[in-house]
C-alpha cells in the first residue's frame, strides 16, 4: 500500500511542476504569429479552433469568424467576456443582446472615438495591424456624437476618409447629446458628416437629446440636412472641390439632360418645315435650346432666386463652381427667351454668389419662386458671427452654416424678405438629397421660430415615416408642426405613419389634441400624446386652433392610441369619436387618467366593443380601479383581448380573497389571453402563490407572459411560487404555455440564498427577467404613496 501511495505523491508532485500543456504553449505562440499563420489556422479543425479562438487579438478574433462558423464554433463567449474585461460595465437590456461582436466593436468604436478608451490597456487590442475605428466602423450602425462635436471633426479628417466611407453603408442610427455651441470650421466638419452619412449614405434616423439652450444655427443646420436640403459648395470651400459623389451624379445628370435636349431639338428641327425655322440653319434653330445647357463638366443648372430687370432673361443660371468670377450675364446666356417648359425642368444646384444680388428685390423677381419653399430661423441677435463670416460681394458666400439667425442671409438670392422677418433662407435655391425616415427631439426647447422652421421643413419631407417630439415646450407652437405635417398628408408619396408628442404641459385637453391630429393626419398608424400637468396658467383657455375645427374626425387608419392625460378626467364621450373614426385599431393605452364617476369605466369598455372589434392589446396605468372590480372581469374574460396590463392600478387595495380567486378564474377560462401584466399592484407573497393555480391541470389559459414587477415579493414567496408551478407543469405532464416572467424590483436582495435557488429553479421552467434592486433605498419611497 505504501508504494503506490508513495507514487501518486509523486505523480502529483511532478505533474504540480510541469509547465502549461504543449497545447497551451503552442496556441499561444501560434497566436503571435497569426499574421503568417492566418490561412493555416483557418484550416484547423474544430477542436484545436476553439482553443486557439480566446488567445487571439481583437484583429484576427474578427477575421475568424467564417473559419469558427465553418467549424460550428461560436465566437460569442469570447466577445462576451472581452466585453467584461476591457468595459468593464454591465450593457443596458443585456438580456436581449444577440451579437456580442457587433456589440463589443459598435462600443468600441465610440469610445476610442471619443478618447475614452487607451487601446494599450490590454494585449488584446493592441495589434500593429488594427486600426481601431478602420477595423470597427463596418459593425457601427449607431452612433451618438457629443459636446463640441469632436466626433465630427475626427471623422471628417482626411486620414479618416476610409472610414467615414464605412460608416456610410454601415450606420442607420445617428445621435447627438449635450451639444454646445462650436465655430464654423466645426460646422463645416459636420456639414460634410450629415451630407455623406445622410445625403450619400445608409443613416435612417436622426436623434437629438439634452440640449437645454439649443444654438439655433446649429439646430437648423441638423434639422435641414435630416430633410435633405443642402446648399452644396459652401462646406467644400476648404476643401476646395466639390463633393466626388456629387460631381459624378451631377455629369451624369447633365450628360442625360443634353441628350435628351439634343433629341428634342432634333425632333423640332424635323418637324419645322414651315414658316420662320424652314429659313434657319439647324445651328440657328438649335441655339434656344442649347444656350440655357451646362457644359457636361460643369454643375447642374440652379434655379434662380432672383430675375434681371428684363423680364426675358433670368440672371446667373449657370455660373461655374471653382471659377475666379462670375461669367456676365451676356456670357452666360443668349438673349433668347427661355420656354416655360425648360425652366420648369431646371435642377436647383451648387452655384456661386450671382452679380444680380441686389437686382433680386425688382419688380420683376418672382415672389411666388422666392417663396413656396422658406423655412424661418430664430430672430436671437448672433450678429457677431455674421461679422466673422460676411464676405464682400462677388465672393463665395454661400456658407448657409454661418448665417446670423438675426440677420438676413446674404449667402444667396432671395434670402431678404422685403418687410418681413430677418433669416429667411430660399429652400428652392437648395439641392434635394436623400432624407431620414425617423427625427427624435428629446428635450430640447423649441422657439416659435424653430417650430415655424420644422413646420416648413415637414411639409415636404416625404420620406419622414416617425416623429418624436419630447419635452420641447411646445405649447401653442403644436398647431405650427399640425399644419406642415397636414401639408405633408397631402403630398401623394407622403409616408408619415407614426408620431409621439409629450411635454410637461399640455396646451389644450388631450382628448381635443387627439382630435386635431387625427382630423389632420388620418393616415397615421400610431399616435402617442403625453402630458405631465395641465396649463401652466389655471384656468387659461387656449387660442382658436384652425386645425381642429368643429367638423367630424375621418375614417382614420389608426392602429396604437396612447394617451396619457395630465389628471384629467376621462370623459368617454370625448373619446367616442375617435374610437368610432378609428375601427383598425389594435393597442389602446390610458394612463394617468382619473374616473369622473363610477360609471365611466363601464360605459367605456361597451364602447370599446362596439367601436373597436380589432383590439387586442389594452392597458391602464396609474388608474385607480380599486372599486372597478366588475369591470376588471368583464375585460380578463374578453375574448378579443390578447394582451392586458393594470399597472399601478390598486386593483387589490379594498378587495378581498374572492376577488382573487375570481381573477384566477376567469384567467383559467379565457383561451386566448396571452400577456397579463400587473406591476405595483401590491401583490405580495400570497396573492403570487395563488397566481400559479392560473396554469393548473383543470386550466385551459394560453398565457405566455406574466409581468408582477414591484410587487413587493420576497424570497420565500418567490420560491414557494416556483415550487407550485413545478408541480402543476408535473401533473400536466411537463406542457406548459408560460415562457416569461418579469420580475423586476421586488424585495429579492433580502435573503439572497433563497432568491438564487428560486430564480435557479424558475429559469429550467420559463424566461425570467429581473434586476439587482436595493429595495432598502426605495422602502421609505414605497411608504409614502401607500
Amino acid at each position: 500500500m505504501a508504494a503506490p501511495c508513495g507514487r501518486s505523491v509523486l505523480e502529483a508532485a511532478m505533474a504540480a511542476e510541469r509547465p502549461r500543456s504543449l497545447f497551451a504553449l503552442s496556441a499561444a505562440a501560434v497566436s503571435r504569429s497569426m499574421a503568417a499563420l492566418e490561412r493555416d489556422v483557418w484550416a484547423l479543425p474544430g477542436h484545436l479552433l476553439r482553443g486557439l479562438l480566446p488567445l487571439l487579438t481583437v484583429f484576427h478574433l474578427e477575421r475568424a469568424e467564417d473559419a469558427a462558423r465553418r467549424a460550428g464554433l461560436s465566437t460569442q463567449p469570447i466577445w462576451r467576456k472581452l466585453w467584461d474585461d476591457v468595459m468593464k460595465t454591465r450593457p443596458p437590456n443585456s438580456e436581449s443582446i444577440t451579437c456580442w461582436r457587433k456589440k463589443f466593436l459598435e462600443t468600441f468604436f465610440s469610445n476610442v472615438l471619443h478618447g475614452v478608451l487607451d487601446v494599450s490597456s490590454d494585449w488584446r487590442l493592441n495589434d500593429r495591424h488594427f486600426s481601431p475605428l478602420l477595423h470597427s466602423s463596418p459593425h457601427v450602425s449607431q452612433l451618438t456624437l457629443c459636446n463640441m462635436l469632436q466626433g465630427a471633426v475626427e471623422l471628417t479628417a482626411e486620414h479618416n476618409h476610409k472610414v467615414l466611407e464605412n460608416l456610410a453603408g454601415s450606420l442607420r442610427i445617428l445621435k447627438f447629446q449635450h451639444l454646445l455651441s462650436c465655430d464654423q470650421s466645426i460646422r463645416r466638419s459636420l456639414v460634410l458628416l450629415l451630407h455623406r452619412l445622410i445625403h450619400h449614405g445608409s443613416v435612417s434616423q436622426v436623434s437629438m437629446y439634452s440640449w437645454p439652450v439649443p444654438d439655433t444655427v446649429l439646430l437648423v443646420l441638423i434639422l435641414t440636412m435630416s430633410a435633405g436640403f443642402w446648399h452644396s459648395g459652401n462646406a467644400f470651400a476648404y476643401h476646395s472641390s466639390q463633393c466626388g459623389l456629387c460631381r459624378e451624379e451631377d455629369k451624369a445628370q447633365s450628360q442625360e439632360s443634353v441628350q435628351k435636349e439634343a433629341e428634342r431639338g432634333c425632333t423640332a428641327e424635323q418637324e419645322g418645315s414651315s414658316g420662320e425655322n424652314q429659313k434657319r440653319s439647324p445651328k440657328e434653330a438649335d441655339a434656344p435650346v442649347n444656350s440655357v445647357l451646362p457644359d457636361p463638366r460643369s454643375p447642374p443648372l440652379q434655379n434662380p432666386a432672383c430675375e434681371e430687370t428684363s423680364s426675358e432673361v433670368p440672371c446667373g443660371h449657370t455660373s461655374i463652381q471653382g471659377g475666379s468670377s462670375p461669367r456676365s450675364s451676356s456670357e452666360q446666356l443668349s438673349c433668347h427667351p427661355i420656354p416655360r417648359k425648360t425652366r420648369r425642368r431646371l435642377k436647383p444646384a451648387v452655384g456661386r454668389k450671382r452679380r444680380c444680388l441686389r437686382r433680386s428685390r425688382g419688380r420683376y423677381a418672382d415672389p411666388e419662386d422666392l417663396y413656396d419653399f422658406v423655412f424661418t430661423v430664430a430672430r436671437e441677435n448672433n450678429s457677431g458671427l455674421l461679422d466673422k463670416t460676411r464676405t464682400t460681394e462677388g465672393e463665395n458666400t454661400e456658407n448657409w452654416t454661418s448665417f446670423s439667425p438675426g440677420s438676413p442671409c446674404t449667402g444667396h438670392a432671395g434670402c431678404k424678405q422685403r418687410g418681413g422677418p430677418a433669416g429667411i433662407l430660399s429652400l428652392k435655391a437648395a439641392h434635394r438629397f436623400r432624407s431620414v425616415s425617423t427625427l427624435e427631439l428629446f428635450s430640447i426647447p423649441l422657439t416659435g421660430d424653430t417650430c415655424r422652421t420644422l413646420s416648413n421643413l415637414l411639409s415636404s419631407w416625404v420620406s419622414l415615416e416617425n416623429l418624436v417630439l419630447s419635452y420641447n415646450g411646445l405649447n401653442a407652437n403644436i398647431s405650427c408642426i399640425l399644419s406642415g405635417l397636414r401639408a405633408l398628408s397631402r403630398h401623394p408619396e407622403c409616408r408619415f405613419r407614426v408620431l409621439r408628442v409629450s411635454d410637461v404641459f399640455s396646451h389644450m385637453p388631450c382628448m381635443e389634441l387627439v382630435r386635431c391630429i387625427l382630423s389632420a393626419l388620418p393616415q397615421l398608424h400610431t399616435l402617442s400624446v403625453s402630458f405631465d400637468l395641465k396649463n401652466q396658467l389655471e384656468g387659461s383657455k387656449p387660442e382658436a386652433n384652425p386645425i381642429c375645427g368643429k367638423a367630424e374626425i375621418p375614417e382614420s387608419c389608426l392602429e396604437v392610441l396612447e394617451i396619457r392625460f395630465p389628471r384629467e378626467p376621462l370623459h368617454t364621450a370625448f373619446l367616442l369619436p375617435v374610437l368610432k373614426a378609428s375601427k383598425s385599431l389594435q393597442q389602446l393605452s390610458l394612463d394617468s387618467a382619473t374616473l369622473p364617476c363610477p360609471q365611466e369605466l363601464g360605459l367605456l369598455l361597451e364602447v370599446l366593443k362596439e367601436c373597436t372589434p380589432n383590439l387586442k392589446k389594452l392597458s391602464f396605468h396609474d388608474m385607480n380601479l380599486a372599486e372597478h372590480q366588475k369591470e376588471v372581469l368583464l375585460l380578463l374574460q374578453d375574448p378579443g383581448l390578447q394582451e392586458i396590463t393594470f399597472s399601478f392600478c390598486r386593483l387589490f387595495e379594498s378587495s378581498t380573497a374572492e376577488f382573487l380567486s375570481e381573477i384566477i378564474n376567469t384567467v383559467k377560462r379565457n383561451s386566448s389571453l396571452k400577456s397579463l401584466k400587473v406591476p405595483g399592484n401590491r401583490l405580495g407573497n400570497h396573492r403570487l402563490v395563488a397566481l400559479a393555480d392560473i396554469f393548473s391541470e383543470d386550466s385551459s389559459s394560453s398565457l405566455c407572459q406574466l409581468d408582477v414587477s414591484s410587487n413587493c415579493i420576497k424570497p420565500d414567496g418567490l420560491l414557494e411560487f416556483t415550487k407550485k408551478l413545478e408541480g402543476h407543469i408535473q401533473q400536466r405532464g411537463g406542457q406548459l404555455p408560460f415562457t416569461h416572467l418579469r420580475l423586476f424590483q421586488n424585495w429579492l436582495d433580502q435573503d439572497a440564498e433563497t432568491a438564487q435557488e428560486a430564480l435557479r429553479r424558475l429559469k429550467a421552467v420559463c424566461s425570467v427577467v429581473n434586476d439587482a434592486w436595493d429595495s432598502s433605498q426605495a422602502f421609505a419611497d414605497y411608504i409614502s404613496v401607500m
